[in-house]
């Protein structure tokens, strides 16, 4: 039986079969499988749209009932050449890509590739069911900004039909809580072409999301033993040479800024400037671990195509520390750097996670910086640190940073959406570049261990995942608007005012909604807002000094003396309970 990536990537070469009959002046880029489904990129003569799809679609199936062989063939570099005069992209990566003596090619009726192969043996394979073109969207040749902008055709693949529907199903929930809708339609953030692509301009709503977070987090740390540091966004050019980020990390920073005859850049990252805070004075092992702790803003030059919503920015806040330690200290600070994590997550009410420990790519070593064994120890010591955690995770031969191996906490928010959460490290080559020492207890100098963690990872990416996590409906701790108090009429309004502001006065998120509509709009804006809590003031509740309350979730609306709600919304917030207790 077929692989699925099989299916997968013999999927992009009848889609692409299907695009030369349908539009046969196309130049074809290139199509593998990726993770739920494929993709190839082509240059149309003339622009294309989705309505193309389902023509596209019914020549795949078309092709599929033909029981075609997928057969690899040996040309020599010549005939591929002549071959595929006309196609410049293939011709360009045969000249990359081929040893220049023989080509592997893959036909399939009367569709010829240059491919490295993973097919089907027979389009029979194939579930004509089990797949679909799902959307169209552009892509540079190559990934790279400076290349030809391509069409690129995008589509889903399964074994089975009904692993296709679910997965369908599934993304009609992932756009139905898209951050970005719910984003719009609360309130949150935004983002404006007169500020740039991938910076945040955050709403008050959604700052009060971002306070909430770090002002958690700065409480939190504090009882984990962190101190809190703060540092500029810019730098001159030296330190991040001395970090190696300049030239290894050059291609994501924003350019350089040439000021007072000095070379400065935006900061991408913490860490540098941290190490100068740690060698800012003598260290002696008495004040290790030292672990330092900051909120830090950075900024990173992602590619444009790359940019998506909250998940990816160029501009972001981070949850950030360093902890230097010593050797003896590293395993056990790093268990209680992944213990600080599982805390975060059980607290939000996230379940599904795991760790994914990304190693250098064995075939480019070059790209690194560090001795060998600096890597073997760092990767030696982390493995042993997961393993005591008894956290679930995988292993990938790549994705390393320059300077050592990384590992990530990927989570599932309750959509099923997979978030690369934050990035952690052992470190055994920075102390050195930056030459960092402390005295141990015989008087001799030493270097310590750094561990970089992020639990948090940035409040970009955080909320982003917390929107879709809770879709929409946030605790009511971190709720922007925890209570909206509503009295029926103008007779209502001096009892109401007085409900706002006691509970003001207790710092809770309030907000008074006079009668500009009637009760059951402003009743059906707060269920679309998500609104914790909805407080009815009427004649009854004047009258017997109550209030009406109308949980989230819940139709029905309760009497009840405001101390008891008062008391009830003050021990959730305190708590940070995720789901409302009823009344």
């Amino acid at each position: 039986m077929a692989k699925i990536e099989e299916i997968r990537h013999s999927l992009a070469h009848l889609l692409a079969a299907a695009v030369q009959k349908h539009f046969p002046k196309t130049k074809l880029g290139m199509g593998p499988a990726i993770e739920n489904g494929f993709y190839y990129d082509f240059l149309f003569e003339k622009p294309i749209s989705e309505k193309d799809l389902k023509k596209l679609e019914e020549e795949m199936r078309n092709l599929i009932s033909q029981n075609l062989p997928f057969e690899r063939q040996i040309w020599s570099y010549k005939k591929a050449k002549e071959f595929f005069k006309d196609q410049f992209f293939k011709l360009e990566l045969i000249e990359e890509k081929s040893d220049k003596k023989t080509i592997q090619i893959y036909k399939t009726g009367n569709f010829f590739d240059f491919c490295k192969g993973g097919h089907v043996k027979n389009t029979k394979e194939i579930n004509p069911d089990a797949f679909c073109l799902q959307r169209i969207a552009g892509a540079y040749w190559k990934g790279n900004e400076k290349n030809q902008m391509l069409t690129r055709i995008y589509g889903l693949a399964f074994k089975t039909k009904k692993e296709l529907e679910d997965f369908l199903e599934q993304q009609k929930q992932i756009e139905k809580n898209d951050h970005r809708k719910i984003g719009a339609q609360q309130e949150l953030f935004f983002f404006h072409e007169m500020v740039g692509p991938g910076l945040v301009l955050w709403l008050p709503k959604g700052t009060i999301i971002r306070q909430e977070l770090e002002k958690w987090a700065v409480t939190t740390e504090k009882k984990w033993g962190y101190l809190r540091v703060a540092t500029p966004h810019v730098a001159k050019e030296e330190l991040f040479k001395t970090s190696g980020h300049l030239p290894y990390y050059q291609d994501a920073m924003y350019p350089k800024m040439v000021l007072d005859d000095a070379v400065y850049y935006l900061k991408a990252m913490n860490c540098p400037m941290h190490h100068l805070i740690f060698k800012a004075k003598p260290r002696s092992y008495k004040e290790l671990p030292l672990r330092l702790a900051e909120y830090g803003d950075d900024y990173r030059y992602e590619k444009s195509g790359e940019l998506f919503g909250l998940m990816r920015v160029r501009g972001m806040r981070m949850n950030d520390a360093h902890i230097y330690c010593t050797k003896e200290q590293a395993i056990e600070e790093f268990v209680n750097v992944i213990k600080l994590h599982q805390y975060y997550y059980e607290k939000l009410g996230i379940k599904n996670y795991y760790m994914e420990l990304s190693l250098r790519d064995p075939k480019k070593k070059k790209k690194y910086l560090g001795s060998e064994k600096m890597w073997q120890d760092a990767e030696d010591f982390m493995k042993r640190a997961m393993e005591k955690s008894n956290v679930p995770y995988v292993v990938t031969q790549e994705g390393a940073a320059f300077y050592g191996p990384k590992i990530d906490f990927q989570i599932k928010s309750a959509i099923g959406r997979i978030f690369t959460a934050s990035t952690n490290q052992i470190d055994f080559f920075m102390a050195e570049r930056f030459d960092l020492e402390y005295t141990d207890k015989n008087g001799l100098k030493k270097r310590p261990v750094i561990i970089h963690r992020a639990p948090l990872g940035t409040h970009e990416r955080f909320i982003g995942f917390l929107i879709e996590h809770f879709k929409g409906s946030f605790p009511v701790w971190l709720a922007p608007e925890q209570v909206w108090v509503l009295p029926i009429s103008q007779k209502h309004l001096t009892f109401a005012k007085k409900i706002v502001a006691e509970l003001f006065e207790k710092e809770i998120r309030v907000v008074l909604k006079p009668e500009e509509q009637t009760l059951p709009k402003r009743i059906k804006e707060g269920i679309e807002q998500k609104i914790p809590y909805l407080i009815i003031i009427g004649d009854k509740e004047v009258k017997e000094n109550i209030i009406s309350v109308r949980q989230r979730g819940n139709a029905k609306t309760v009497s009840i003396p405001f101390s008891n709600f008062l008391q009830k919304i003050s021990k959730e917030i305190q708590e940070k309970t995720l789901s409302l207790e009823t009344l």
